[in-house]
């Protein structure tokens, strides 16, 4: 049986504010030996006991979540051969529900290290490496598991863990199916056209009720000119459970209503890019967070390839009425992500903030977005294509942004599906010169890294080579799922 880990209050608030354990993640990925009701009982009549030792209580009535996958390491193989060997390390097996994990029907590949469940957006990226590798099966099997989830809750979950329901991640579901119509044929795009429509549904949820009075609900906004498009959100509130002290921390920081900062924390995790300067109004001062005032410009990106897809599907099976309609919604939206996100100043692709009805100041890789989707013409890819090369390549790849703050999605790291991203977007308009220079320098940084230390790593350090990433609310994780997957696409 799943639990919502607000079920264990007040214990579980308890345990996070106690600091019993370094990561926040740690104690609601627990699962409880016994019954809710009976492990309350006894926390309530014990808890005020001079001999109370709250971590003893823990490991009597719960079951510590699995080792990370860190100790798995391969330094005397080729990095082909590990990452082969890897896919079988980072499997697993579909299980009965318990604690806060959701079951899913079919095995799936974790990312490695403190992230024992699925990630949504990651896993496109790892499919990339896995078809790559043959594995046209595991694909298919992960393609299952989203739609699975779509089919019941209306939307993919950030990951399967019930903390994880209130919100998405970027939406890649589209260009998972893609994946898989490159190993068993455009087929795939009919057989999971219901869980595309049901995705967009979600995202667009509210819109046909949004007015010049009421111009923002959920994840869609009404701008000024009475176009409609998408940003991110949560629909819970308070902190989260999985960071629970560092929500509090921040929202201790900020001189406005703690409960929208919580908010604008949901939603940038919701973004995948949790955290980072792109969200902040001051980049070095995360208390200042307003994601749900930002319109970002790779969100609406994916949701017009979406739209794409969804009437691709439909003129595949002979509709043609929606296949036109869908076509038109998709046509709106490519318009308008030119409108709104492009700066003729800057020559670059920026989020806009809908409240400030202006650019936000963040020079972030989100702008190569359009490119990838090719949504942008040939005169703008060549200004995006200069402005890569001025001011985000680096010795390692190319650096998220150019802020550097100690959040974990600035500078000086990099990250793998914005190294794809970008190498594809500027590869696929010409540019080849400086995609070959960001694909050359990635995977070297990932085999240095590999030779030293037999790992491959979630996110690295592009601008100084010699030192290893950092920055964020846990350490740099190994394992790596998409990385594996990114090196392998790129390396081939």
């Amino acid at each position: 049986m799943e639990l919502s880990i607000e079920q264990l209050s007040p214990l579980y608030e308890d345990v996070q504010l106690s600091g019993i354990f370094s990561d926040s993640k740690f104690f609601v990925d627990c699962t409880p030996k016994f019954d809710i009701s009976e492990i309350l009982q006894a926390y309530a009549a014990t808890k005020q006991t001079a001999d109370f030792d709250l971590y003893n209580f823990i490991e009597k009535y719960f079951d510590f979540p699995p080792a990370q996958e860190s100790s798995y390491r391969s330094p005397n193989k080729p990095i082909g051969e590990h990452l082969q060997a890897l896919w079988d390390e980072l499997t697993r097996q579909p299980a009965t529900a318990s604690g806060t994990l959701i079951q899913l029907p079919h095995p799936y590949i974790v990312p490695g290290g403190r992230f024992r469940e699925i990630y949504y957006w990651d896993s496109y990226f790892t499919m990339l490496g896995l078809l790559e590798s043959g594995r046209i099966d595991l694909i298919e099997q992960m393609v299952k598991n989203f739609a699975s989830l779509i089919d019941r809750f209306g939307f993919i979950p950030n990951g399967n863990r019930t903390y994880y329901l209130g919100r998405s991640q970027p939406p890649f579901f589209a260009l998972m199916v893609s994946v898989l119509m490159d190993g068993k044929g455009v087929q795939v795009l009919e057989q999971y056209l219901p869980q595309l429509e049901k995705e967009y549904a979600f995202w667009m949820d509210g819109a046909d009720r949004l007015d010049a009075d009421n111009n923002a609900h959920r994840r869609v906004v009404r701008l000024f000119n009475g176009t409609v498009l998408n940003r991110y959100w949560d629909d819970k509130e308070g902190p989260r459970p999985e960071a629970y002290t560092e929500d509090l921390h921040i929202a201790s920081l900020a001189s406005h209503d703690k409960e929208k900062i919580y908010k604008h924390i949901r939603a940038a995790a919701e973004s995948g890019w949790d955290f980072s300067s792109r969200w902040f109004a001051d980049p070095q001062k995360m208390e200042t967070i307003e994601t749900t005032a930002i319109i970002p410009v790779d969100l609406n990106c994916l949701l017009y390839y979406l739209e794409v897809s969804i009437s691709m599907g439909y003129f595949n099976m002979g509709d043609t009425a929606k296949g036109k309609m869908m076509q038109q919604k998709a046509e709106r939206r490519k318009a308008a992500i030119r409108y709104f996100f492009w700066n003729q100043e800057e020559g670059y692709f920026f989020d806009y903030h809908f409240i400030k009805r202006t650019h936000t100041n963040a020079k972030t890789l989100a702008g190569t977005f359009p490119l990838f989707f090719h949504i942008c013409d040939l005169e703008d890819a060549k200004e995006v294509a200069a402005y890569v090369e001025q001011k985000f390549l680096k010795p390692g790849g190319v650096v998220t942004t150019t802020e550097t703050t100690g959040q974990q999605w600035d500078a000086p790291n990099g990250w793998a599906p914005l190294q794809w991203i970008t190498y594809k977007a500027l590869a696929q308009h010409g540019f080849t010169d400086i995609a070959h220079k960001i694909k050359t320098n990635w995977c070297s940084l990932n085999e240095k890294t590999y030779t030293q230390t037999g790992k491959m790593m979630e996110k690295y350090n592009v601008e100084d080579i010699t030192i290893a990433a950092g920055g964020g609310e846990y350490p740099n994780q190994d394992g790596f799922g998409w990385t594996n997957g990114v090196y392998l696409k790129l390396s081939k």
